[in-house]
């Protein structure tokens, strides 16, 4: 972090996808000492019968995924009125994991720490381990193994994908195992244009793609 006043990671709550209905915060009690986010791709690796290898396409990629691990600290060292593990833990849960009646769902979540984090997301997974108890049997510590997926709208996902966008006519060289109906939920993200495709490639046995043809994909209208 740069130089100034300790800033904290602090979990912000919303119950739209539109991250404009705010609902709560949670700021952790001690920051992360590091996090990660991982990037996937996936391919089509459908081999055709007979085939002695495959040309792997595109398929999507996947939102990334960040994740750490959060101390709950209720011994008092930390920060003195924070003593209530269940609590904090409650509190913690309501934020990001417990179903919110009002949006049929757990809620949507903005991380941010000062200015080097922020990532709109939804909880993927959480994993507590209680570490440290008080002679009654109270937990006064806790690990948690956070896992948080990126969410972005439906406008989001459009803009992105710009140069991926329907509207535009795409050329696909076929390789063996492909079928009209992937190819079309490739280019438009439905497998249920592969008629008109067809008939725009004038194509008379379309079950039957020839590898190393060519198929032009229209826009949608």
């Amino acid at each position: 972090m740069a130089s100034g006043s300790l800033k904290y990671l602090t979990v912000r709550a919303f119950k739209d996808c539109g991250f404009s209905s705010h609902i709560g915060d949670y700021k952790v009690l001690i920051n992360p000492d590091k996090f990660s986010q991982s990037f996937s791709i996936e391919y089509n690796k459908k081999q055709a019968q007979g085939e002695p290898n495959t040309s792997i396409k595109y398929a999507k990629s996947p939102p990334s995924t960040m994740t750490f691990q959060l101390v709950f600290d209720a011994t008092g060292v930390v920060d003195p009125s924070r003593t209530d593990l269940p609590t904090e833990i409650k509190n913690f849960k309501k934020l990001v994991y417990d179903y919110n009646g009002d949006i049929h769902s757990p809620n949507y979540l903005k991380l941010t720490w000062g200015n080097a984090l922020t990532f709109q997301c939804r909880l993927e997974s959480l994993k507590l381990e209680y570490k440290l108890f008080a002679p009654n049997g109270n937990p006064l510590r806790a690990m948690a193994d956070v896992s948080f997926v990126e969410y972005q709208s439906p406008k989001q996902i459009q803009n992105e994908a710009g140069k991926n966008s329907p509207d535009m006519t795409h050329l696909i060289q076929v390789v063996a195992g492909d079928t009209l109906p992937a190819l079309c939920y490739t280019v438009y993200g439905d497998s249920k244009y592969y008629v008109q495709v067809a008939r725009f490639n004038k194509l008379f046995n379309y079950r039957n793609l020839k590898p190393g043809s060519t198929l032009q994909f229209p826009p949608l209208t």
